[in-house]
């Protein structure tokens, strides 16, 4: 049976073969991307010609480090796809992103995306999302009425992301609210409503963005679950 880490790196395998030469895509963030760039690394060396836009200054880093090239959002048109990973993914292929505090960068890439493919591992593929934390960009001034008005709606706490004991700041310069929901039973629902109350930046809800997930299980299958039509 594979580690975690053994099938995040499988999976960026798995994912370097769907980009094809001379391309320029979105590239997300996390633990897996991780692996995934290290193959494309490897890639480059070998004459790969890849431009990437990268969704958090780590990934924008690490890319540079790896000999890719890198663009802003503002100097692309649209993207063909955007491959990221995920905290959660349901079977509707709905997501809560933004565990590693990028959300919002990472939701303006998928957005200009044309398909979002997900590379995940299993434990990420759930049948109800919400027992990870839903994660909320927040403006800094007035964030805690804004955590009332969560916790009003049902939220059973909400938390203020901390960093060695200091409020998290995003890339953008945002705190970031960990909802814990434990169950999301109306995503869309919920989404509009968190997005109505003043303050609130964006949410981690990604509905009706993803059009493949590329899930890793640890007897070592890579398995490819299309929704719509194929990324090729």
């Amino acid at each position: 049976m594979l580690t975690q880490e053994e099938i995040k790196k499988q999976l960026g395998r798995y994912a370097a073969d769907l980009i094809p030469p001379n391309a320029t895509i979105g590239l997300g963030s996390g633990t897996t991307i991780f692996w995934l760039v290290t193959e494309l690394a490897n890639r480059t060396k070998l004459g790969l010609n890849l431009k990437v836009v990268p969704t958090s200054i780590d990934t924008k880093r690490l890319a540079e480090q790896a000999g890719i090239t890198t663009v802003e959002l503002n100097d692309v048109g649209s993207l063909p796809f955007t491959i990221d990973g995920a905290d959660e993914i349901d079977e509707g292929f709905q997501l809560i992103k933004g565990g590693g505090g990028a959300l919002l960068r990472e939701k303006l890439v998928a957005a200009q995306s044309e398909k979002l493919i997900i590379i995940a591992d299993e434990s990420k593929w759930v049948s109800q999302l919400g027992r990870f934390p839903l994660p909320v960009e927040v403006i800094p001034w007035g964030w805690k009425p804004v955590q009332k008005k969560i916790l009003a709606m049902g939220c059973n706490t909400v938390d203020l992301r901390k960093d060695n004991a200091r409020p998290f700041i995003s890339a953008d310069g945002h705190y970031i609210l960990d909802c814990h929901f434990e169950k999301i039973n109306d995503a869309d629902a919920l989404n509009t409503s968190l997005h109505l109350i003043p303050g609130v930046v964006e949410t981690g809800l990604f509905l009706n963005m993803t059009h493949a997930a590329v899930i890793g299980h640890a007897d070592g299958r890579v398995e490819m679950k299309i929704k719509g039509s194929s990324i090729r």
